[in-house]
């Protein structure tokens, strides 16, 4: 019996090279075993890490904007203040004055309760400017003595011309005011000494300044009149306050939301 002659199971490669091995699982080597994680993610992008913000240039860009607006700044004053300057040198402004020329006593009654007065008020302002025009709203009078109310009065509107003086009068009174204790205690004890009762003047106004063919808004002035000693009549004569000594203040009334300067 002849014998069979069986072909070999891996026959050699050509050039005497071995033959590659079969494909297992789809091909892979069966010598090196397929990983879950690159079968799972085979698909899956590859990840990049973002690059940082740029924040040099937003640093820039807010750098720019604070040296423009500190240039804008410094522009703004840089013109206010020539233009003030030329302003002064073309106009020379100067502050109105106000002189109280005299002040009478007629009357100055205190009761237990209530307290009646009388005052005649002659004051001269004057305006010593060139070139600048005042014009004034009617003007508030105050009459007190250590922060008591003891006289209210007024005066018109006027105006008032380039170096021009203007004597102004008035009557300022208190009839049957009702006072508290502590203004009847603050009274009686300055009328200890009748012939040296300390006297404040308030007046409170608008103005509009001129100049030229221009015209500003309205500004509040007050005045302050302090170093008045008045003397308090005994009989029906009036009595004149010292006012040698008196010395009055203008000051600005800038009104800023609920606040006054």
């Amino acid at each position: 019996m002849a014998d069979r002659v069986y072909p070999a199971a891996k026959p050699a490669a050509a050039n005497g090279t071995a033959a590659p091995a079969t494909a297992v699982n789809g091909g892979a080597n069966p010598a090196f075993p397929a990983n879950k994680a690159q079968l799972y993610n085979a698909t899956r992008p590859t990840y990049r890490p973002m690059p940082p913000p740029r924040l040099k240039h937003r640093r820039s860009c807010c750098c720019c904007c604070c040296l423009f607006i500190t240039f804008f700044i410094v522009t703004i004053i840089l013109l206010a203040a020539i233009a003030g300057a030329i302003f002064w040198v073309l106009y020379r402004p100067k502050t109105p004055s106000f002189n109280v020329q005299s002040l009478q006593v007629s009357q100055f009654n205190l009761t237990s309760t209530k307290f009646a007065s009388k005052f005649n008020l002659t004051v001269i302002a004057h305006n010593p400017n060139k070139k600048i025009s005042f014009f004034y709203d009617p003007i508030n009078i105050n009459f007190s003595t250590d922060d008591v109310d003891i006289g209210d009065g007024s005066l018109p509107a006027f105006i008032h011309d380039t170096k021009d003086s203007k004597t102004l009068k008035t009557i300022v009174s208190s009839t049957g005011k009702t006072l508290d204790d502590s203004e009847i205690s603050t009274l009686r004890s300055k009328l200890k000494n009748k012939n040296n009762l300390p006297l404040e003047i308030k007046l409170d106004t608008k103005v509009k300044v001129k100049v030229g063919s221009l015209k500003t808004k309205k500004v509040g002035i007050r005045v302050n009149c302090d170093g008045i000693k008045i003397s308090v009549p005994s009989g029906k004569s009036p009595t004149k306050a010292t006012t040698r000594d008196v010395k009055c203040k203008v000051d600005l009334r800038i009104k800023i939301w609920k606040w006054t300067l």
